[in-house]
């Protein structure tokens, strides 16, 4: 098996494993996610983030990673503007913070 073979098969295996989550009582239900995300969607947060729009990239972290218990996304993109304007920013971060924690190399990224 080549090495890029391997690569794809433990990303795989990886994105497969359960799901974690989190409590978020003042939306009254709890958030799941899968413990990493793709180059793709980390390259799009971490270019909102390079740009100085640190909220907007929050907020594609929930559109991207945030699902319900069975896996399926809790928000669409068409959603952006609403939780960019009508949802506590102090939920959001506290939100999209956790998802990101969860994979330190990928909130390191979006950082510097």
């Amino acid at each position: 098996m080549s090495v890029i073979n391997n690569a794809t098969k433990h990303f795989k295996n990886k994105l497969a494993g359960g799901l974690e989550s989190m409590e978020v009582p003042e939306w009254d239900t709890k958030v799941y996610f899968k413990p990493s995300a793709t180059l793709k969607q980390t390259e799009a947060v971490v270019a909102l983030h390079g740009k100085g729009q640190v909220m907007e990239a929050l907020v594609t972290v929930l559109i991207m990673r945030a699902l319900d218990e069975e896996g399926k996304p809790l928000f669409k993109q068409a959603d952006k503007f609403e939780l960019m304007n009508g949802v506590d920013p102090e939920i959001v971060i506290r939100v999209a913070n956790h998802i990101l924690n969860t994979e330190p190399d990928a909130a390191d990224a979006a950082k510097n």
